[in-house]
């Protein structure tokens, strides 16, 4: 059938950005035409990633699935060749969904609006190329071409500060993937047989002096865009100055990519190095949670509070990813879905809010909850999935995590008992500031709102009074307490209606990709196996102490990697 060899994937990357380079030629005065044509652009890519894994991905399989594969650059072993597996599929669908509510919230935008979409339509081809790249070569130059959008999206779009953000965010996440490239090149040049292909690379057996280096430095690059501690300054920055649909895509899908490079390259390809950094990742991942908890507190600037709120999310997908068992990384990859669509309701309604108050300090709102109950109604329900309240998505991938982490028979029962308790804390301390949030935007008197600014326009505005998120550029009073429109109430029932649904049935999300992330655990606990046998005190005693289930040495002796 034509159907089946159809380039599925390769129509769902190159559709955005060709439709990008149409742009210029619309004919378009006041960014009307524009807008509505990159919403028609986003959605008709999301219908088709839709259909076609719909259609033609199996779920049962852990295998690479509509794979095509063409040669790019032969001389060089460089191919376009892209496929999807369990890990690639939701964090596709998220991309997509997460984009094209994000063009949607940008319908006031009106400095530069044919650049503005064009950028967002560039980022969207990328970041799906990112998620579904089967060569490591490819996958670098997605990484690399996402970072050009986002540092104009901010620059140009963006607060007072922005510029200063957007250049942290391009150093940061620049020089970190540089460890990406080195990776590829020594992970493609190691024997005989030079390649980049993903699958080709996971049958190397490459020796543990050089997969502790790579794995350090793949640790670092996706660590920057994961925003572990203490890689993660570029993070609160970005995010207080980006525009609210910029930030529901550094939130909602960029930060993913951290995540899913982890357990793609570092889980899948270098699982025996893995075995070594696990406790470390561990660590790293209670830092995280309560690093971020507490200078989530700290913040008065809302989009600031949110953002080191994500820092405490990712680290949920640290634990699970360290954790040894199938429930805990079935529970990061289901933290990361679950949190993309949290954090992009979030920002959303963060800018639902700006565009009345025209300020993101808390202290300068209050009393909106009167006058807003809508939107009110709506920032209290995405605050309650976001601090893991039961029949939310928060609520399942956090207990994944916390029951995956409990139940390793890797680790000794101090370190589980040690680390669920510290992650517990940063538990305890999230409805806290999320509370104190609600309680500051929504109650008190509202009569804090003034501005001593006497140019809106002025490059030198205080970030605590009116910011330019290109659209108009008014001051704190002037804002007009109007509730959220039909627009705005649909953008944020499109993100709550799968929050709540994967809350009652979370088998919504893990059916997608469990399969596959048993496959990758298996493989990481077969590495173990192997060294542990000939290493019994891997780990130091007392505090982590190995232990080789019985019942996996008799599979796993005689494997070759």
């Amino acid at each position: 059938m034509i159907a089946d060899r159809f380039p599925w994937l390769t129509a769902i990357i190159l559709l955005p950005f060709i439709a990008s380079l149409i742009i210029p030629l619309l004919p378009d005065k006041d960014g009307k035409v524009v807008r509505w044509y990159a919403l028609g652009i986003g959605f008709a890519d999301f219908v088709l990633m839709c259909y076609a894994f719909l259609t033609h991905y199996d779920a049962t399989s852990a295998t690479f699935q509509l794979a095509e594969k063409y040669a790019w650059v032969p001389q060089l072993g460089f191919s376009w060749a892209v496929s999807v597996d369990g890990l690639s599929v939701p964090l596709v669908l998220l991309a997509g969904l997460v984009t094209t509510l994000s063009i949607f919230a940008a319908w006031q935008v009106n400095i530069k609006p044919r650049l503005f979409y064009f950028l967002m339509l560039v980022l969207y081809s990328a970041q799906i190329g990112v998620f579904v790249a089967q060569d490591l070569l490819l996958f670098f130059i997605m990484w690399e071409l996402e970072l050009v959008p986002v540092y104009l999206l901010v620059s140009i779009w963006g607060g007072q500060k922005r510029r200063y953000a957007a250049m942290k965010f391009l150093l940061y996440t620049a020089a970190a993937s540089i460890f990406i490239l080195v990776a590829a090149l020594a992970m493609a040049l190691y024997d005989d047989n030079m390649t980049f292909d993903i699958v080709e690379l996971a049958m190397k057996n490459y020796p543990l002096t050089l997969e502790l280096p790579l794995y350090a430095g793949l640790l670092i690059a996706f660590g920057v865009k994961l925003a572990v501690f203490p890689l993660h300054t570029w993070l609160p920055d970005a995010h207080g100055e980006a525009s609210a649909p910029v930030s529901m895509i550094l939130a909602g899908v960029l930060l993913k990519m951290g995540g899913y490079g982890l357990i793609r390259l570092n889980l899948e390809l270098l699982s025996d190095a893995h075995i070594y950094f696990a406790p470390i990742i561990a660590i790293l991942g209670v830092v995280n949670i309560i690093y971020g908890a507490l200078n989530s507190f700290a913040q008065s600037n809302m989009k600031r509070r949110l953002a080191y709120s994500s820092v405490s999310h990712m680290g949920f997908v640290l634990l699970g990813i360290a954790s040894f068992t199938d429930l805990g990384v079935s529970g990061a990859m289901l933290q990361m879905i679950s949190h993309g669509l949290i954090a992009a309701v979030l920002f959303f309604l963060s800018g639902v809010t700006y565009d009345r108050t025209h300020t993101m300090v808390m202290e300068k709102m209050g009393g909106m909850g009167q006058p807003m109950p809508k939107v009110f109604a709506l920032f209290t329900v995405g605050a309650m999935a976001s601090l893991a309240l039961p029949g939310m998505s928060g609520f399942a991938s956090e207990l994944s995590v916390f029951v995956g982490v409990t139940t390793s028979d890797i680790y000794s029962s101090t370190f589980c008992t040690v680390t669920v308790f510290l992650a517990a804390v940063g538990v305890i301390l999230t409805p806290i500031y999320l509370l104190s949030m609600l309680r500051q935007v929504f109650y008190g008197s509202g009569a804090a709102l003034s501005c001593e600014i006497g140019n809106a326009d002025s490059e030198n505005q205080d970030d605590e009074g009116a910011v330019c998120f290109g659209t108009d550029c008014l001051l704190p009073n002037q804002a007009v307490y109007e509730d959220a429109r039909p627009r705005e109430l649909f953008i944020a029932a499109c993100f709550l209606l799968p929050i709540i649904g994967i809350g009652f049935y979370p088998k919504i999300a893990t059916q997608m990709y469990d399969v596959k992330t048993v496959a990758v655990n298996t493989q990481v606990r077969q590495s173990y196996t192997q060294i542990a046998q000939t290493n019994p005190h891997i780990y130091a005693k007392g505090f982590l102490a190995p232990k080789i289930a019985e019942s996996e040495v008799p599979t796993v002796l005689g494997i070759i990697k």
